[in-house]
């Protein structure tokens, strides 16, 4: 524990220990939260901050724009990366590229002393998910070709607006703190975190706030939904041979990849509820006249808790042997090409950015954000809700007896490693699919500018708490240590040998790149990129 927090933790922890319960049987009752109320000179500072960020609206919206045209897959973020560093440095931030062996990945940093807040979002988009923003249909810019179908394009700009908000009312008021942005690299393979962790990135920062698109404001503190994930790739090695003229000669790995898709999908009936699994064949052979001599396939497993993420591997490795015996083909030593720990957020860090959150409100949506929302859940054939207007959530721990999984996050690593909270932020439209050229169709419009905007106030109000309230990051650490720790600690899925997959969408990105630049934000000839396609916002079906 860090030297400062342990005389102001004496308080805390007597109480702290009587309620405390671990991960693995739920959360018990726990007493409120006794955190001290806004300043004077809080509320006047987060005020203060909530209009800068007003001000600094068409800086956040051009940042969208820009990253919402690059439309990089994971691991190929290279023009996106360099912007942000670009960014960074042009607003006084010092850089260090290049971390943990992945080219795209960085840490910036601004400040000294304690606290050390280290602020992140995603940055990746979603293959053949291209979709031209503001129309309410299927229009992809490059048929074909990635886009921010998870509008991920949106989140570094809710960090970077409100960091540089706070770095100029720290340095007016002498307000000691670092204040660090990081980008989750190939968050869609859960290809990165993990290796953040191991390479030490977070080991001396005091909170970690991160943010995620959504549809509404909202936090949540506890055990999780969804799940947590192994990345697993499968390779068999086995003996070409005539496929007509002597077919017995030959030894097939693609024989080896299809046992093992029908013996793990016959397991499937036999596996907990909780868990999910999905595979694609990444290599199939060469051509139909050639026994495929090499072929491998792309598993992940999803579980809820950790020893069930590995338990489902272990199984995954079994029927992977006993299909390379079926075939007398080699399995070859498996790559783990990522990994996701379950979420599990903060208590006291959620309460303050709910706070917060309350605060802020939703945005005010136009008629036209409205109308373009509901025309795009009526092409999709769902509720014609329209945008949100209730206000933000705080969401408290998912009972895991009833979890039966979902979607992962490698954010869930860094939870498990420092205090950590993830901000939705309203730059979406309910109702969406996910993973879908639909979920980019509002993520270069005024409903992910103004989502954004509103974002970056609770960010920016979050931190002044941080760095103004010593007793919220003390009560931070109480619950990480002595509840949410307590009897499950940390230990990385990936093994020692383990490397990030920084080779996977190389391919990917070089068929398309060059169709995508055309399409590329040039905010010194326009104030949007809806200017610059022409796209008149909204366009619905008539």
């Amino acid at each position: 524990m860090r030297s400062w927090r342990i005389a102001l933790g004496l308080v805390l922890l007597a109480g702290t220990a009587a309620w405390a319960q671990g991960r693995g049987g739920g959360q018990a009752a726990l007493p409120p939260l006794d955190l001290p109320a806004d300043t004077p000179r809080i509320t006047e500072l987060k005020a203060e901050a909530a209009a800068e960020v007003d001000r600094m609206k068409d800086f956040s919206q051009q940042m969208v724009d820009q990253l919402f045209s690059y439309s990089e897959l994971g691991f190929q973020e290279f023009e996106t990366s360099g912007y942000l560093v670009r960014v960074l440095k042009e607003n006084g931030f010092t850089v260090e590229e290049g971390v943990a062996g992945i080219p795209t990945a960085f840490m910036a940093t601004w400040g000294n002393g304690r606290p050390v807040i280290a602020m992140g979002s995603d940055i990746d988009g979603i293959p053949q998910s291209s979709q031209k923003p503001g129309v309410a249909y299927h229009d992809p810019l490059v048929e074909g070709a990635p886009g921010h179908g998870e509008g991920h394009n949106s989140g570094q700009a809710v960090n970077i607006t409100a960091a540089i908000v706070l770095k100029k009312i720290m340095e007016r008021d002498n307000i000691p703190g670092t204040i660090r942005i990081w980008p989750g690299v190939a968050e869609e393979l859960v290809g990165t975190k993990a290796y953040f962790v191991r390479a030490g990135l977070f080991k001396d920062v005091d909170v970690a706030l991160f943010t995620h698109v959504g549809n509404s404001l909202g936090v949540s503190w506890g055990a999780g939904g969804g799940s947590g994930l192994i990345s697993v790739h499968y390779s068999f090695k086995g003996e070409s041979a005539h496929a007509a003229g002597s077919p017995w000669r030959g030894r097939s790995a693609l024989d080896a990849v299809e046992l093992m898709n029908v013996g793990w999908n016959y397991r499937r009936e036999h596996l907990a509820l909780s868990q999910r699994s999905h595979s694609v064949i990444t290599n199939g052979g060469d051509q139909p006249n050639v026994v495929p001599p090499t072929a491998s396939i792309w598993y992940y497993f999803r579980q809820i808790t950790f020893q069930g993420i590995k338990d489902l591997w272990a199984t995954g490795d079994r029927v992977a042997a006993g299909a390379a015996m079926m075939t007398d083909t080699e399995l070859l030593p498996t790559r783990v090409l990522g990994s996701a720990w379950p979420r599990h957020f903060n208590r006291a860090i959620a309460q303050v950015a709910y706070d917060n959150i309350q605060k802020v409100g939703m945005p005010e949506w136009s008629e036209d954000d409205q109308l373009f929302a509901r025309a795009v859940q009526k092409e999709l054939g769902v509720d014609e809700r329209g945008l949100s207007t209730s206000g933000g959530r705080l969401g408290g721990p998912v009972n895991q007896a009833t979890n039966t999984g979902g979607g992962s996050d490698d954010i869930g690593d860094v939870s498990w490693t420092v205090p950590t909270v993830t901000l939705s932020y309203p730059s979406n439209i309910p109702g969406l699919p996910g993973h879908n050229w639909s979920n980019g169709i509002a993520m270069a419009t005024p409903i992910a500018h103004k989502g954004v905007t509103a974002g970056a106030k609770v960010q920016a109000m979050t931190l002044i708490d941080l760095l103004l309230k010593p007793e919220v990051i003390q009560a931070s650490w109480d619950y990480f240590n002595n509840v949410q720790t307590k009897e499950q600690k940390y230990e990385p899925l990936i093994r020692p040998q383990d490397q990030p997959a920084i080779d996977l969408n190389r391919e990917i990105m070089a068929r398309y790149r060059e169709q995508m630049r055309p399409f590329y934000f040039d905010s010194t000839k326009y104030k949007t990129l809806l200017d610059q396609l022409g796209i008149k916002y909204p366009t619905i079906r008539k």
